[in-house]
């Protein structure tokens, strides 16, 4: 084992393998505006530095939406399963890194065997079977001479980035869809306490008809008018435990909750949309983790490409071997029984069909089409902080008419209720007045449900406070993985 002519060959390896093929990453460019377009027309109510990092819900001051969007991280099952694609992701790039280290093996064998009849010294002569007993211990080392190693640990380490990204954009939306499901939830009960109200208020009505039919001062018709108001309230009432029902069991799913065991007590949708600065369009590229996955599933394709250029040039493998061989039990490990082998090899391949090139052309392929979903992520992310700057500053706009069209419809209703009550005027223009008072003060309810709707997507799309910077490295990729499996094993 110290033959000297091994050095010379061993040496070559080491230094040709500080050589890396392929281009080094870049990150692509993207479309970036210097502002946003609805930005400039959008004013929010009121001051506001920052929007909250990490518990961005809280913003919306709602102690109830806190305490369902803090069971997420618990019992999600989408976020669960993202969380063990992650460490799936890990593991795989954990895989590519062990290409780094040499390979050893050891083993026990005995091999029972009888040569040739016409191959030994004396044709004719049937020879002896024998047995052979071994104990090899195999070392086997790929240089990393091209960098194909180490190119296929930068895909691994972009692809595990990509997929916290990924986990984060889940947990995102996991959290955005709850609020948004709440404020739905929200809506319908300042709805259903406004119909309680005015059905109250119909019943009284109906009463004041009954009353005047009975003294002869009012029309049958106006009886069942009334009674046809009242009824058909009664019905929206009752249309909108439909969609309370369903949007309630919508958020069980999302906190992991058997919707037979869950209830959300009613309660009025008073609050109003909180301030939402967004920052710069180019900030977006690092607060969005759908973004951030994009742009780190491009490094994974640029290394790919530097992957199956290594496959053009000769793998040069170290390999050696030590163990104890013998015909007999009893001289299994005697000394004269140790054997040892070493030596370097090269290797080249000479003809495959076309296949490297098929699998170089895949990768600068695979390349592009990252390159242009990441740009399109861009884009729609652009598209949604816009989509959602222009909801806000609409509606906002919308509210404030509303509201004024539902006052001056509630003043009409009390103008056709006294005049009726005064005998100058027929039932049927109080029924009208009521329908379109009801109407406009439903609309308001819907209204502001919108405008805290419009809210929680503005927050979605512009990453709900997350950062690019938090996207961890490779060691924080291996402990991240780590905490998981501690996690899920208990």
């Amino acid at each position: 084992m110290n033959d000297k002519r091994l050095i010379l060959p061993v040496l070559s390896i080491a230094l040709l393998a500080a050589c890396t093929i392929g281009p080094d990453y870049v990150r692509p460019s993207a479309p970036v505006s210097p502002a946003y377009k609805e930005g400039l027309n959008w004013q929010p109510a009121r001051p506001s530095d920052h929007l909250g990092r990490g518990n961005w819900w809280a913003t919306f001051g709602d102690p109830e939406l806190d305490r369902l969007v803090a069971q997420i991280n618990i019992t999600n099952q989408t976020l669960i399963a993202a969380e063990a694609q992650f460490r799936q992701a890990v593991a795989l790039s954990d895989q590519a890194r062990a290409g780094f280290f040499p390979t050893v093996t050891a083993g026990i064998q005995e091999t029972r065997s009888r040569p040739s009849g016409t191959t030994g010294p004396v044709t004719g002569v049937a020879p002896n079977k024998r047995t052979i007993y071994s104990t090899p211990i195999n070392f086997s080392w790929e240089a990393d001479v091209w960098g194909r190693i180490k190119r296929s640990v930068e895909a691994g380490d972009s692809s595990a980035q990509a997929s916290a990204a990924d986990l984060e954009n889940a947990r995102l939306s996991a959290q955005a869809q709850v609020a948004l499901d709440y404020f739905q939830l929200r809506a319908l009960d300042s709805q259903r306490i406004l119909l309680e109200r005015t059905i109250q208020g119909y019943a009284k009505s109906l009463e004041l008809t009954n009353n005047r039919y009975r003294a002869g001062v009012a029309a049958r018709i106006d009886v069942a008018q009334a009674q046809t108001q009242l009824k058909s309230t009664q019905a929206q009432l009752l249309d909108l435990g439909v969609q309370r029902s369903q949007l309630e069991h919508a958020i069980a799913a999302l906190i992991g909750t058997a919707p037979s065991g869950f209830a959300i007590a009613s309660a009025e949708l008073s609050a109003q949309p909180p301030a939402i600065p967004t920052g710069l369009p180019a900030e977006l590229l690092e607060r969005r983790p759908d973004i951030a996955a994009a742009e780190r599933r491009v490094a994974a394709a640029n290394a790919q490409i530097g992957v199956a250029a290594a496959a053009w040039f000769p793998s040069a493998t170290l390999s050696a071997a030590y163990g104890f061989q013998s015909a007999t039990v009893a001289q299994w490990f005697a000394l004269p029984s140790r054997f040892w082998s070493i030596g370097p090899a090269l290797a080249e391949t000479i003809f495959d069909g076309g296949r490297r090139r098929a699998v170089g052309d895949q990768a600068v392929a695979a390349y592009d089409a990252s390159v242009a979903n990441y740009r399109q992520a861009v884009l729609t992310g652009f598209q949604e902080v816009e989509d959602n700057l222009a909801a806000l500053r609409i509606l906002e706009e919308e509210g404030r008419v509303q509201a004024e069209a539902a006052a001056a419809a509630q003043q009409a209703l009390d103008v056709s209720l006294n005049q009726y009550k005064a005998g100058i005027t027929t039932y049927l223009q109080v029924i009208t007045a009521q329908a379109t008072a009801l109407s406009n003060q439903r609309s308001v309810a819907d209204i502001l449900g919108r405008r805290m709707i419009a809210s929680v997507q503005l927050v979605k799309a512009l990453g709900g406070g997350w950062d690019a910077a938090a996207l961890p490295d490779p060691a924080e990729l291996r402990r991240r993985a780590e905490s998981g499996r501690s996690a899920t094993s208990r």
